[in-house]
């Protein structure tokens, strides 16, 4: 698998913030990604790939970071957006961060709130969207947020802002969230808490004017983008499959319990650790599928994989129901929509609901496919092309997907690798 793109893009930016230099191995060279990169070059680090595929990134300092002399071009990437808002709120410095025509639809708003808290300047278009100016803090205010949705990027944001803020910043999620912040904040050298009560609140502590640490990093494989192969290899008859080093974090890794508990054979192979985050390959069998209701409380740790769990949950036997997803309509597309409408148009029997959807399965019978002529609609959504491929796989006709070039942001080799299992 590719690279971890929440790693991958955590690591690019602590490594500038870090004195000296920091080499990363496996990184995901998408789209989204190399928009973080460009973004802390223009800020002041300096960031190289070596022919082997490791990259050298000599960072600032915290606090050290330049004024960018341009406008900073984030593609399609949210996360790039809302975890640089943070840095730079933190920071003496302004930016401008524009994006495509999909990111610029996305609201920033849940950002936008906690970081003006600390002082930061904000000017906006229309519903808190890109293009946006962001004029730090000087200094920052340490702050104590309450995350009123559960977000790991408005937490990262936060502690990224925090960095080089005196005092301690405190962010305080309800329901856990995936951690690979924390995890790198505290490898990076930050003095960093997490709190954990009995009800599952968690409390982060920063204390700023960190110092950061260069680090050796090696990315382990995204489990988002395994997440794909593994539904493929669930559905499709006939299919054995193993995954090599799919990063496990507990706070990522939820859609495949929530495969096993439907049915699916996904066993876990070599597990191990690899740069504090733990790490499997994984081999997964054709099953038969049974649909089930999805607990809400699982949302957070797969947020990104329900477009391709629909597609499971088409195939399967029986009912399957999710709820509280609202996240998935300010993603990168409604992707509760968006589904909802590609597949039907594939042949699936979906009812959308207001948090979610609910899919009455084939059993295992093979979806009719689009029908000649149409195409699924995919929003400039990588995740809707990507899991609609996956549904064509499991289709009498096939499924046409209207564009593949988002695909490009978090899984370049995609097509290439699907070809190379499927032929």
């Amino acid at each position: 698998m590719p690279g971890d793109k929440s790693i991958s893009h955590r690591a690019i930016m602590l490594g500038a913030l870090a004195v000296g230099e920091t080499r990363v191995t496996g990184l995901l060279e998408g789209e989204d990604v190399l928009s973080t990169a460009a973004a802390m070059r223009a800020m002041g680090a300096t960031i190289t790939r070596e022919t082997d595929g490791t990259w050298s990134v000599h960072g600032v300092g915290v606090g050290a970071l330049l004024q960018p002399q341009a406008a900073l071009d984030m593609g399609n990437s949210g996360t790039s957006t809302r975890l640089l808002m943070g840095l730079v709120a933190g920071h003496a410095i302004s930016a401008t961060f524009v994006g495509d025509a999909s990111l610029s639809k996305r609201p920033m708003g849940r950002v936008i709130e906690p970081l003006s808290l600390i002082g930061a300047d904000f000017t906006a278009s229309p519903g808190g969207r890109l293009p946006l100016m962001v004029r730090g803090a000087s200094p920052a205010v340490p702050i104590t947020y309450r995350l009123p949705v559960a977000s790991a990027q408005v937490k990262s944001a936060i502690l990224l802002a925090g960095l080089n803020t005196p005092g301690i910043t405190t962010v305080i999620e309800p329901v856990p969230t995936r951690d690979h912040s924390e995890r790198m904040l505290r490898g990076f050298g930050a003095e960093l808490d997490v709190e954990v009560a009995p009800d599952g609140t968690r409390t982060i502590r920063l204390s700023g004017e960190a110092e950061l640490r260069p680090q050796a990093i090696t990315v382990p494989g995204d489990p988002s983008s395994a997440a794909f192969f593994a539904v493929a290899a669930l559905i499709v008859p006939g299919s054995d499959l193993v995954i090599e080093n799919v990063g496990l974090n507990p706070t990522r890794a939820a859609l495949f319990a929530v495969l096993r508990k439907m049915g699916g054979s996904i066993e876990e192979l070599d597990r191990r650790e690899v740069g504090g985050e733990p790490v499997a390959d994984l081999r997964v069998r054709h099953s038969a599928l049974t649909g089930i209701t999805v607990d809400p409380a699982v949302v957070p740790s797969m947020v990104d994989e329900f477009p391709v769990l629909f597609v499971a949950a088409a195939l399967a036997a029986g009912r399957t129901v999710t709820s509280g997803l609202e996240e998935l309509r300010v993603k990168e597309s409604d992707r509760i929509s968006a589904m909802h409408a590609a597949l039907t148009l594939a042949g699936a029997t979906v009812t959308e609901t207001a948090d979610g959807v609910i899919i009455d399965g084939t059993g295992g019978a093979p979806l009719a496919g689009t029908p000649d002529g149409t195409e699924v609609t995919t929003h400039l959504d990588h995740r809707i092309a990507m899991a609609m491929a996956v549904a064509g796989l499991a289709s009498r006709t096939g499924v046409a997907v209207d564009d593949t070039r988002p695909i490009a942001t978090s899984f370049p080799v995609f097509e290439a690798l699907l070809e190379q299992v499927t032929g």
